[in-house]
């Protein structure tokens, strides 16, 4: 990737940068997406807006989970305050954007700013199992209460507003509490819409961070046992050694691949054949989504809030007056 376009490439650039050029050098490409994963790089930008890019996606782009626990009987082992504090760090499958924010002091939730969930369970023996056995799956129904046992309550019209919805946890298998004949769990439980911000149940993914590109450069050829060598320093796939002439060559394959340990530096032979940089505006993103919305909308919105920040800002600036 070539970045020269940059103005940090520089130093001791001017302020006055042209701006088209800027533009013209940042560009996000997609290296690699799956159902709950996405990595993708970001060029052209400062640190300062990668970070913020970070933090928006860890702390400010809403999602529903579980606020309000109404316990009507809990006869397991499990305390009351500890039931409801592993309820609400269940993920809640439920499009943050077709909800409201509720209303600061309002008990009782609506149609539009809340979801409800049940969790109704007992533990019963089970008559058929054999008087030797000891397991207890054999022995009790219903002895593991799994997130598959929330169902949802509709609130108000809710079933004519998402007639076609499926809310409910994102894992079947997340398990809450184990009981044992003759204890059972009757809870409801509300959810509510809310940002990482305020509490991490919220967070909409479960790591986003960010490296700068690693850029290798052998300062010079190394060959034969020293490329061997060479080629065990760094991670699988960043050198590669090829058969020229009859001599086996190191070339640096996919610098991306490095994880930056430095090894090459504890070897007198080789650390000064090697220089270690990064691309200083190149920013390898790595998303990954709890499962609520997929990792390439909670980008989008992570975006979108962050141009919202960017106009309030402009506003604030026009609304000053200038001496």
């Amino acid at each position: 990737v070539h970045t020269t376009d940059f103005p940090g490439n520089y130093p001791g650039y001017e302020d006055a940068w042209d701006q088209r050029r800027f533009e013209e050098a940042f560009r996000v490409d997609v290296i690699r997406e799956e159902e709950d994963t996405l990595e993708f790089d970001m060029v052209g930008i400062d640190a300062a807006i990668a970070n913020a890019f970070r933090r928006i996606l860890l702390a400010e782009v809403p999602t529903m989970a579980v606020e309000k626990v109404f316990v009507y009987n809990n006869t397991s082992i499990v305390q009351d305050e500890i039931l409801a504090h592993r309820l609400g760090l269940i993920p809640i499958k439920a499009d943050p954007r077709l909800f409201e924010y509720r209303n600061q002091g309002d008990q009782e939730g609506t149609e539009i700013d809340t979801l409800q969930f049940q969790l109704k369970i007992k533990c019963k023996r089970n008559p058929q199992a054999a008087k030797e056995s000891s397991d207890p799956d054999e022995l009790y129904f219903n002895h593991k209460v799994y997130s598959k046992h929330m169902t949802w309550v509709p609130l108000g019209n809710q079933t004519d507003l998402f007639p076609d919805a499926d809310f409910r946890p994102v894992h079947d298998d997340i398990l809450i509490a184990l009981l044992r004949p003759g204890q059972e769990i009757d809870v409801v439980m509300h959810c509510v819409k809310g940002i990482g911000k305020d509490h991490a149940k919220f967070s909409p993914v479960a790591t986003a961070s960010y490296r700068l590109l690693p850029d290798i450069t052998l300062l010079q050829p190394v060959e034969d046992e020293a490329a061997e060598k060479l080629q065990k320093c760094f991670s699988p796939g960043v050198i590669e050694i090829q058969n020229i002439n009859g001599k086996k060559v190191a070339r640096v394959a996919n610098a991306r691949l490095d994880t930056f340990s430095r090894e090459v530096f504890r070897h007198e032979g080789l650390k000064n054949l090697v220089r270690l940089a990064r691309v200083r505006n190149h920013y390898i993103f790595s998303v990954e989504s709890t499962g609520i919305l997929p990792p390439d909308v909670l980008v989008s919105e992570a975006i979108k809030i962050l141009m919202g920040k960017c106009q309030r800002f402009l506003n604030e600036l026009d609304s000053v007056p200038m001496e």
